[in-house]
């Protein structure tokens, strides 16, 4: 007797990505992501314009991923959507259409954390490569979000830290925009440090008690650090580049691997990994090898269409809790601010 498949179509509107994509059992078939360019001469996002795109977006995205994967609407089992945090227009746009397809199709809905996605990605079936073991640490950086996660389970996690102000990835975009670069400017800033030295420019770091984090205080040292060089040499910017780009990225990576590593220490835990937008980062990817190497640990690091918001990683928490029946009503709503329990 052949084995049953289960088809999950994953939805992913949390920000300024429409995406969405379908899984079999635990494989992604298709990973659709349209991006809004429209941002980039505003310097950040414009939540209004976000979810006006995404009702553009979303019924061309979600179709295109179906047709590429080869599936027919009464093949899909359920529909996962990320019902938060983020904004809460972009979401609600995601949040109705879900609750539209599953009344049309008569499908069960699953509502998904977006911050359990960035984790559970991990678990996507990629040719053989290791998953990992429970109990694990992950480190999720993003534009919003900077937490070292207790994972003890695929739908049982904790945070033992967080930032207490910036995300990281928010002080890198920050500092590109000292630097004179377009938003988004963290890839831009990983781009040039590759070339710099990294050693070159010292930057403060801040004292913060158990697993948080804090980057304010040094996105404010970035600031005047630049202001005061400017004045003494106004193309100081332009002849650095490339070393102040490292600094300040080996400042960023310095700030989460003392508690990451502290956290591995105390909890006596060796599988580590990463997540989220800034795990792209080159930089954060080697020094995660580099201490892994040195400190026994087994790392795992998600493949980069899996790091930025996509909805393969709803998809694959969706398909958790389907197994659980774990399935929202219509009477679920989004939430802008979504914590992991």
């Amino acid at each position: 007797m052949s084995q049953k498949h289960t088809f999950i179509l994953g939805i992913e509107s949390s920000c300024d990505d429409t995406s969405a994509a379908v899984l079999k059992n635990e494989t992604i078939l298709s990973n659709i992501i349209a991006t809004q360019d429209i941002h980039k001469m505003y310097g950040g996002v414009v939540p209004e314009l976000a979810s006006r795109a995404h009702m553009q977006n979303i019924v061309p995205v979600v179709d295109q991923a179906i047709k590429l994967a080869g599936i027919t609407l009464d093949q899909i089992d359920a529909i996962a959507f990320t019902k938060g945090p983020g904004l809460l227009g972009s979401l609600v746009v995601g949040t109705s259409f879900a609750k539209s397809f599953s009344l049309a199709l008569d499908i069960p809905m699953i509502d998904v954390n977006h911050m359990h996605g960035h984790v559970l990605a991990h678990f996507i079936d990629d040719e053989g490569k290791d998953k990992p073991q429970f109990p694990f640490l992950c480190l999720t950086v993003s534009g919003g979000h900077t937490q070292i996660v207790l994972v003890k389970d695929y739908l049982k996690m904790e945070v033992i830290g967080t930032t207490i102000d910036d995300a990281a990835g928010e002080a890198f975009d920050k500092s590109a925009k000292i630097l004179g670069f377009e938003y988004p400017g963290g890839p831009l800033i990983d781009k040039y440090a590759q070339l710099g030295d990294a050693n070159k420019f010292e930057f403060s770091k801040p004292r913060i008690d158990g697993y948080n984090f804090s980057f304010s205080g040094l996105k404010t040292s970035i600031l005047y650090f630049i202001q005061k060089q400017q004045k003494l040499n106004p193309t100081f910017i332009e002849d650095n580049l490339a070393d102040i780009c490292a600094s300040i990225q080996k400042a960023i990576i310095d700030i989460l691997f003392i508690k990451l590593i502290k956290a591995s220490s105390e909890l006596n835990i060796k599988q580590i990994a990463i997540a989220g937008g800034v795990s792209a980062n080159s930089g954060l990817r080697t020094e995660l090898i580099r201490v892994g190497e040195e400190l026994n640990w087994k790392t795992f690091i998600p493949k980069f269409e899996f790091c930025t918001d996509n909805a393969g990683m709803i998809a694959i928490t969706g398909k958790f809790m389907f197994d659980k029946k774990l399935f929202a009503d219509q009477s679920i709503s989004a939430s802008a601010r979504l914590k992991i329990v």
